[in-house]
Protein backbone atom coordinates (compact mmCIF):
# COMPACT_ATOMS: atom_id res chain seq x y z
CA UNK A 1 0.00 0.00 0.00
CA UNK A 2 1.03 3.60 -0.84
CA UNK A 3 2.84 5.00 2.38
CA UNK A 4 2.59 2.39 4.40
CA UNK A 5 4.66 1.40 7.29
CA UNK A 6 5.54 -0.25 9.98
CA UNK A 7 2.46 -2.01 11.97
CA UNK A 8 2.64 -1.23 15.48
CA UNK A 9 1.74 0.03 18.99
CA UNK A 10 2.62 3.96 19.78
CA UNK A 11 6.37 3.93 21.22
CA UNK A 12 7.54 7.02 22.90
CA UNK A 13 10.74 8.28 21.64
CA UNK A 14 13.72 9.09 24.73
CA UNK A 15 17.24 9.54 24.79
CA UNK A 16 19.69 8.17 27.45
CA UNK A 17 22.27 10.98 28.77
CA UNK A 18 25.73 10.75 27.23
CA UNK A 19 28.96 11.48 28.57
CA UNK A 20 31.26 13.52 26.11
CA UNK A 21 33.91 16.08 26.54
CA UNK A 22 32.62 19.91 27.15
CA UNK A 23 33.64 20.67 23.82
CA UNK A 24 31.79 17.97 21.68
CA UNK A 25 28.45 18.61 24.19
CA UNK A 26 28.34 22.28 22.81
CA UNK A 27 28.75 21.42 19.12
CA UNK A 28 26.21 18.75 19.41
CA UNK A 29 23.78 20.91 21.47
CA UNK A 30 24.06 23.48 18.69
CA UNK A 31 23.30 20.91 16.15
CA UNK A 32 20.61 19.28 17.68
CA UNK A 33 18.66 23.15 18.16
CA UNK A 34 19.47 22.94 14.09
CA UNK A 35 17.54 20.07 14.13
CA UNK A 36 14.69 20.68 16.22
CA UNK A 37 14.03 23.44 14.39
CA UNK A 38 13.04 21.05 11.12
CA UNK A 39 14.49 20.89 7.63
CA UNK A 40 11.35 21.51 5.79
CA UNK A 41 9.57 24.49 6.36
CA UNK A 42 6.22 24.92 4.25
CA UNK A 43 3.99 28.11 3.32
CA UNK A 44 1.05 28.86 1.77
CA UNK A 45 1.66 31.51 -1.35
CA UNK A 46 -1.50 34.03 -1.99
CA UNK A 47 -2.83 31.73 -4.83
CA UNK A 48 -3.05 28.98 -2.20
CA UNK A 49 -0.30 26.40 -3.34
CA UNK A 50 2.02 25.17 -1.01
CA UNK A 51 6.09 25.44 -1.40
CA UNK A 52 8.57 24.25 0.38
CA UNK A 53 12.08 25.52 0.82
CA UNK A 54 14.82 24.81 3.73
CA UNK A 55 14.53 26.66 6.65
CA UNK A 56 17.33 29.31 7.06
CA UNK A 57 19.82 28.85 10.32
CA UNK A 58 17.02 29.41 13.46
CA UNK A 59 18.35 32.43 16.22
CA UNK A 60 18.68 30.60 19.38
CA UNK A 61 16.15 28.04 20.59
CA UNK A 62 13.18 27.29 18.13
CA UNK A 63 10.21 26.13 18.42
CA UNK A 64 10.17 22.21 17.12
CA UNK A 65 6.87 23.25 15.51
CA UNK A 66 6.56 24.70 12.26
CA UNK A 67 3.83 25.82 9.95
CA UNK A 68 1.97 22.13 11.20
CA UNK A 69 5.29 19.96 11.22
CA UNK A 70 6.99 18.23 13.97
CA UNK A 71 10.24 17.39 12.90
CA UNK A 72 11.19 14.08 13.67
CA UNK A 73 12.86 12.33 16.01
CA UNK A 74 13.77 15.67 18.22
CA UNK A 75 16.11 15.27 21.00
CA UNK A 76 15.47 15.99 23.98
CA UNK A 77 17.74 18.03 26.47
CA UNK A 78 19.41 14.56 27.41
CA UNK A 79 21.68 14.61 24.72
CA UNK A 80 23.18 18.16 25.74
CA UNK A 81 23.80 16.72 29.76
CA UNK A 82 26.11 18.82 31.82
CA UNK A 83 28.78 16.83 33.07
CA UNK A 84 30.61 17.26 36.31
CA UNK A 85 34.14 16.09 35.27
CA UNK A 86 34.75 15.39 39.08
CA UNK A 87 31.98 13.14 39.59
CA UNK A 88 32.47 9.60 39.45
CA UNK A 89 29.68 8.79 37.28
CA UNK A 90 27.60 11.19 35.01
CA UNK A 91 24.61 13.14 35.87
CA UNK A 92 21.03 13.00 34.45
CA UNK A 93 18.68 15.33 33.54
CA UNK A 94 15.18 13.92 33.27
CA UNK A 95 13.29 16.32 30.39
CA UNK A 96 9.53 15.53 29.59
CA UNK A 97 8.88 13.20 26.49
CA UNK A 98 7.53 16.03 23.52
CA UNK A 99 7.17 13.41 20.84
CA UNK A 100 5.47 10.28 19.58
CA UNK A 101 6.25 7.94 17.30
CA UNK A 102 3.47 5.78 15.69
CA UNK A 103 3.99 3.31 12.77
CA UNK A 104 8.15 5.16 12.56
CA UNK A 105 6.24 8.56 11.98
CA UNK A 106 6.88 11.08 14.61
CA UNK A 107 3.88 13.20 16.02
CA UNK A 108 3.73 15.84 18.83
CA UNK A 109 2.72 14.43 21.98
CA UNK A 110 -0.34 15.18 22.56
CA UNK A 111 0.49 16.10 26.32
CA UNK A 112 3.05 18.81 25.51
CA UNK A 113 2.67 20.05 22.50
CA UNK A 114 0.26 22.86 21.55
CA UNK A 115 -2.66 22.51 19.05
CA UNK A 116 -1.03 22.79 15.33
CA UNK A 117 -2.15 25.65 12.92
CA UNK A 118 -3.70 23.56 9.64
CA UNK A 119 -1.40 24.37 6.16
CA UNK A 120 -4.77 25.57 4.58
CA UNK A 121 -7.14 26.53 7.24
CA UNK A 122 -11.25 26.64 6.17
CA UNK A 123 -10.40 24.24 2.98
CA UNK A 124 -11.10 20.75 3.96
CA UNK A 125 -7.69 20.13 1.90
CA UNK A 126 -6.19 17.29 1.33
CA UNK A 127 -2.77 18.17 3.09
CA UNK A 128 -3.77 18.77 6.59
CA UNK A 129 -6.21 15.53 7.28
CA UNK A 130 -4.10 12.14 6.22
CA UNK A 131 -1.19 11.87 7.72
CA UNK A 132 -1.96 9.50 10.12
CA UNK A 133 -2.37 5.81 9.20
CA UNK A 134 -6.01 4.43 9.70
CA UNK A 135 -7.00 1.05 10.73
CA UNK A 136 -8.10 -1.29 8.04
CA UNK A 137 -11.37 -2.49 8.37
CA UNK A 138 -10.63 -5.67 6.16
CA UNK A 139 -7.93 -7.06 8.66
CA UNK A 140 -6.00 -6.33 11.79
CA UNK A 141 -3.08 -3.90 9.94
CA UNK A 142 -3.28 0.02 8.92
CA UNK A 143 -3.92 1.64 5.34
CA UNK A 144 -2.30 4.89 5.37
CA UNK A 145 -3.38 8.13 4.84
CA UNK A 146 -2.09 8.52 1.47
CA UNK A 147 -3.87 5.45 0.07
CA UNK A 148 -6.94 6.30 1.40
CA UNK A 149 -6.63 9.34 -1.10
CA UNK A 150 -5.34 7.25 -3.74
CA UNK A 151 -8.35 5.01 -3.52
CA UNK A 152 -10.39 7.67 -3.84
CA UNK A 153 -8.99 9.01 -7.22
CA UNK A 154 -9.02 5.14 -8.58
CA UNK A 155 -12.92 5.34 -7.46
CA UNK A 156 -13.23 8.67 -9.64
CA UNK A 157 -11.73 7.27 -12.36
CA UNK A 158 -13.76 4.35 -12.12
CA UNK A 159 -17.09 6.21 -12.09
CA UNK A 160 -16.29 8.55 -14.67
CA UNK A 161 -15.74 5.33 -17.03
CA UNK A 162 -19.16 4.21 -15.73
CA UNK A 163 -20.57 7.30 -17.12
CA UNK A 164 -19.38 7.31 -20.19
CA UNK A 165 -20.96 3.49 -20.32
CA UNK A 166 -24.01 5.12 -19.32
CA UNK A 167 -23.55 7.77 -21.99
CA UNK A 168 -22.49 5.47 -24.56
CA UNK A 169 -25.97 3.46 -23.72
CA UNK A 170 -27.93 6.51 -24.15
CA UNK A 171 -26.34 7.09 -27.86
CA UNK A 172 -27.38 3.59 -29.05
CA UNK A 173 -30.96 3.95 -27.50
CA UNK A 174 -31.61 7.16 -29.51
CA UNK A 175 -29.89 5.32 -32.64
CA UNK A 176 -32.87 2.52 -32.52
CA UNK A 177 -34.91 5.12 -31.58
CA UNK A 178 -33.80 6.80 -34.81
CA UNK A 179 -33.81 3.88 -37.04
CA UNK A 180 -37.56 2.85 -36.10
CA UNK A 181 -39.40 6.17 -36.55
CA UNK A 182 -37.22 6.16 -40.05
CA UNK A 183 -38.85 3.02 -40.78
CA UNK A 184 -42.23 3.50 -39.45
CA UNK A 185 -42.30 7.29 -41.48
CA UNK A 186 -42.20 4.57 -44.69
CA UNK A 187 -45.27 2.84 -43.15
CA UNK A 188 -48.42 2.76 -45.83
CA UNK A 189 -51.19 2.33 -43.06
CA UNK A 190 -54.00 4.87 -44.02
CA UNK A 191 -51.62 6.56 -47.00
CA UNK A 192 -55.14 6.41 -48.49
CA UNK A 193 -56.48 8.96 -46.46
CA UNK A 194 -58.33 12.23 -48.49
CA UNK A 195 -58.60 15.82 -47.75
CA UNK A 196 -57.31 17.90 -45.26
CA UNK A 197 -57.46 15.01 -42.64
CA UNK A 198 -55.71 13.26 -45.58
CA UNK A 199 -52.50 16.01 -45.67
CA UNK A 200 -52.56 16.34 -41.84
CA UNK A 201 -52.25 12.64 -41.75
CA UNK A 202 -49.22 12.54 -44.26
CA UNK A 203 -47.08 15.08 -42.41
CA UNK A 204 -47.43 12.82 -38.86
CA UNK A 205 -45.81 10.73 -41.41
CA UNK A 206 -42.86 12.85 -42.24
CA UNK A 207 -43.02 14.29 -38.86
CA UNK A 208 -41.45 11.39 -37.61
CA UNK A 209 -38.79 11.21 -40.36
CA UNK A 210 -37.78 14.32 -39.60
CA UNK A 211 -37.85 13.37 -35.40
CA UNK A 212 -35.46 10.66 -36.58
CA UNK A 213 -33.40 13.16 -38.22
CA UNK A 214 -32.92 14.64 -34.93
CA UNK A 215 -32.50 12.37 -32.78
CA UNK A 216 -29.41 11.00 -35.25
CA UNK A 217 -27.84 14.26 -35.28
CA UNK A 218 -28.67 14.29 -30.71
CA UNK A 219 -26.90 10.90 -30.61
CA UNK A 220 -24.19 12.30 -32.76
CA UNK A 221 -23.45 15.07 -31.37
CA UNK A 222 -23.39 13.08 -27.23
CA UNK A 223 -20.58 11.01 -28.50
CA UNK A 224 -18.48 13.99 -29.59
CA UNK A 225 -19.26 16.06 -26.90
CA UNK A 226 -19.93 14.16 -24.02
CA UNK A 227 -19.09 10.11 -23.88
CA UNK A 228 -15.37 10.98 -26.21
CA UNK A 229 -14.00 13.79 -23.51
CA UNK A 230 -15.57 11.43 -20.53
CA UNK A 231 -13.16 8.41 -21.88
CA UNK A 232 -10.04 11.07 -23.27
CA UNK A 233 -9.89 12.61 -19.82
CA UNK A 234 -6.64 11.59 -18.03
CA UNK A 235 -6.52 8.43 -19.90
CA UNK A 236 -2.96 8.11 -18.29
CA UNK A 237 -4.55 8.68 -14.60
CA UNK A 238 -3.56 5.62 -13.62
CA UNK A 239 -0.26 5.00 -14.48
CA UNK A 240 0.55 8.70 -12.95
CA UNK A 241 -1.31 7.10 -10.21
CA UNK A 242 0.65 4.04 -9.91
CA UNK A 243 4.01 6.41 -10.00
CA UNK A 244 2.77 8.53 -7.13
CA UNK A 245 2.03 5.17 -5.28
CA UNK A 246 5.32 3.87 -5.45
CA UNK A 247 7.33 7.32 -4.93
CA UNK A 248 5.66 7.94 -1.52
CA UNK A 249 5.37 3.88 -0.37
CA UNK A 250 9.35 3.59 -1.14
CA UNK A 251 9.51 6.97 1.16
CA UNK A 252 7.74 5.37 4.16
CA UNK A 253 9.91 2.50 3.71
CA UNK A 254 13.39 4.37 3.89
CA UNK A 255 11.39 6.46 7.19
CA UNK A 256 11.00 2.32 8.55
CA UNK A 257 14.42 1.90 7.88
CA UNK A 258 15.97 5.27 9.19
CA UNK A 259 13.78 4.50 12.30
CA UNK A 260 15.26 0.80 12.78
CA UNK A 261 18.80 2.60 12.51
CA UNK A 262 17.70 5.07 15.37
CA UNK A 263 16.25 2.36 17.82
CA UNK A 264 19.35 -0.26 16.85
CA UNK A 265 21.99 3.02 18.09
CA UNK A 266 19.82 4.23 20.85
CA UNK A 267 20.13 0.46 22.64
CA UNK A 268 24.19 0.23 21.72
CA UNK A 269 23.95 3.67 23.72
CA UNK A 270 22.12 2.46 26.22
CA UNK A 271 24.78 -0.30 26.46
CA UNK A 272 28.15 1.80 26.10
CA UNK A 273 26.42 4.39 29.20
CA UNK A 274 25.36 0.99 31.49
CA UNK A 275 28.88 -0.50 30.64
CA UNK A 276 30.70 2.53 31.07
CA UNK A 277 28.26 3.30 34.54
CA UNK A 278 29.06 -0.19 35.62
CA UNK A 279 33.31 0.04 35.13
CA UNK A 280 33.11 3.34 37.22
CA UNK A 281 31.13 1.68 40.09
CA UNK A 282 33.82 -0.86 40.67
CA UNK A 283 36.69 1.40 40.90
CA UNK A 284 35.15 3.35 43.18
CA UNK A 285 34.09 0.61 45.71
CA UNK A 286 37.73 -1.07 45.06
CA UNK A 287 35.99 -4.36 43.70
CA UNK A 288 38.04 -4.15 40.30
CA UNK A 289 41.06 -3.85 39.50
CA UNK A 290 39.94 -1.62 36.58
CA UNK A 291 42.03 1.46 35.85
CA UNK A 292 41.45 4.99 35.03
CA UNK A 293 42.36 4.41 31.15
CA UNK A 294 39.86 1.61 31.08
CA UNK A 295 37.05 4.30 31.78
CA UNK A 296 38.93 6.43 29.22
CA UNK A 297 38.23 3.68 27.04
CA UNK A 298 34.39 2.97 27.63
CA UNK A 299 33.91 6.73 27.76
CA UNK A 300 35.19 7.03 24.51
CA UNK A 301 32.94 3.85 23.25
CA UNK A 302 30.13 6.11 25.00
CA UNK A 303 30.70 8.81 22.96
CA UNK A 304 31.06 7.19 19.84
CA UNK A 305 27.63 5.60 20.36
CA UNK A 306 25.93 9.17 21.14
CA UNK A 307 27.70 10.15 17.82
CA UNK A 308 26.06 7.29 16.17
CA UNK A 309 22.88 7.58 17.55
CA UNK A 310 23.08 11.48 16.27
CA UNK A 311 23.95 10.29 12.99
CA UNK A 312 21.13 8.24 12.64
CA UNK A 313 18.65 10.59 14.17
CA UNK A 314 19.95 13.09 11.83
CA UNK A 315 19.08 10.53 8.82
CA UNK A 316 16.09 9.94 10.17
CA UNK A 317 14.98 13.14 10.01
CA UNK A 318 15.84 14.16 6.42
CA UNK A 319 14.19 11.04 5.57
CA UNK A 320 11.07 12.26 7.02
CA UNK A 321 11.31 15.70 5.80
CA UNK A 322 11.61 14.29 1.97
CA UNK A 323 8.22 12.26 3.01
CA UNK A 324 6.73 15.48 4.38
CA UNK A 325 7.43 17.30 1.60
CA UNK A 326 6.35 14.99 -0.78
CA UNK A 327 3.10 14.32 0.74
CA UNK A 328 2.02 17.48 1.28
CA UNK A 329 3.09 18.53 -2.36
CA UNK A 330 1.29 14.98 -3.98
CA UNK A 331 -1.64 15.30 -2.00
CA UNK A 332 -1.94 18.95 -3.15
CA UNK A 333 -1.93 17.82 -6.63
CA UNK A 334 -4.59 14.86 -6.03
CA UNK A 335 -7.04 17.57 -4.59
CA UNK A 336 -6.43 19.45 -7.59
CA UNK A 337 -7.09 16.62 -10.09
CA UNK A 338 -10.28 15.65 -8.30
CA UNK A 339 -11.41 18.93 -8.52
CA UNK A 340 -10.36 19.06 -12.57
CA UNK A 341 -12.64 15.52 -12.70
CA UNK A 342 -15.51 16.72 -10.77
CA UNK A 343 -15.68 20.33 -12.30
CA UNK A 344 -14.86 18.28 -16.18
CA UNK A 345 -17.55 16.17 -15.96
CA UNK A 346 -20.42 18.73 -14.33
CA UNK A 347 -19.62 20.58 -17.70
CA UNK A 348 -20.33 17.35 -19.80
CA UNK A 349 -23.22 16.88 -18.20
CA UNK A 350 -24.59 19.94 -18.74
CA UNK A 351 -23.67 19.90 -22.61
CA UNK A 352 -26.06 17.23 -22.21
CA UNK A 353 -28.89 18.85 -20.34
CA UNK A 354 -28.10 21.40 -23.11
CA UNK A 355 -28.70 18.91 -26.23
CA UNK A 356 -31.74 17.34 -24.66
CA UNK A 357 -33.08 20.50 -24.60
CA UNK A 358 -32.58 20.81 -28.39
CA UNK A 359 -33.86 17.81 -29.08
CA UNK A 360 -36.70 19.20 -27.43
CA UNK A 361 -36.87 22.41 -29.75
CA UNK A 362 -36.47 20.45 -32.87
CA UNK A 363 -38.67 18.12 -32.27
CA UNK A 364 -41.47 20.56 -31.25
CA UNK A 365 -40.29 21.73 -34.62
CA UNK A 366 -41.23 18.61 -36.74
CA UNK A 367 -44.98 18.54 -34.42
CA UNK A 368 -45.82 22.16 -35.25
CA UNK A 369 -46.26 21.35 -38.85
CA UNK A 370 -49.13 18.97 -37.55
CA UNK A 371 -50.32 20.29 -35.04
CA UNK A 372 -51.40 23.72 -38.20
CA UNK A 373 -52.62 20.75 -40.34
CA UNK A 374 -55.07 19.29 -37.49
CA UNK A 375 -56.42 22.86 -37.01
CA UNK A 376 -57.10 23.15 -40.86
CA UNK A 377 -59.29 19.97 -40.84
CA UNK A 378 -62.56 21.04 -41.83
CA UNK A 379 -64.97 17.77 -42.40
CA UNK A 380 -67.43 20.24 -44.56
CA UNK A 381 -64.88 21.59 -46.51
CA UNK A 382 -63.52 18.35 -46.97
CA UNK A 383 -67.26 17.07 -48.34
CA UNK A 384 -67.19 19.87 -50.55
CA UNK A 385 -63.98 19.03 -52.19
CA UNK A 386 -64.38 14.99 -51.98
CA UNK A 387 -68.18 16.30 -53.53
CA UNK A 388 -66.96 18.37 -56.44
CA UNK A 389 -64.52 15.41 -57.75
CA UNK A 390 -66.58 12.58 -57.43
CA UNK A 391 -70.27 13.51 -58.17
CA UNK A 392 -72.06 11.26 -59.99
CA UNK A 393 -75.69 14.03 -60.90
CA UNK A 394 -77.68 16.57 -58.54
CA UNK A 395 -80.76 15.44 -60.29
CA UNK A 396 -82.82 13.40 -57.59
CA UNK A 397 -85.40 11.03 -58.20
CA UNK A 398 -89.42 11.61 -58.30
CA UNK A 399 -92.70 9.46 -58.32
CA UNK A 400 -93.72 7.81 -61.35
CA UNK A 401 -96.55 9.08 -63.42
CA UNK A 402 -99.20 6.92 -64.89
Amino acid sequence: MGGGGVTGPPCKLSTPSLEWSPLRREKKARRSSFHLAGRATCRLRAGGTMSTRPPMRPPGNVPAVLLGFQPALALTGALCLQQNLGSSSPSKKQSKENTITINCVTFPHPDTMPEQQLLKPTEWSYCDYFWADKKDPQGNGTVAGFELLLQKQLKGKQMQKEMSEFIRERIKIEEDYAKNLAKLSQNSLASQEEGSLGEAWAQVKKSLADEAEVHLKFSAKLHSEVEKPLMNFRENFKKDMKKCDHHIADLRKQLASRYASVEKARKALTERQRDLEMKTQQLEIKLSNKTEEDIKKARRKSTQAGDDLMRCVDLYNQAQSKWFEEMVTTTLELERLEVERVEMIRQHLCQYTQLRHETDMFNQSTVEPVDQLLRKVDPAKDRELWVREHKTGNIRPVDMEI
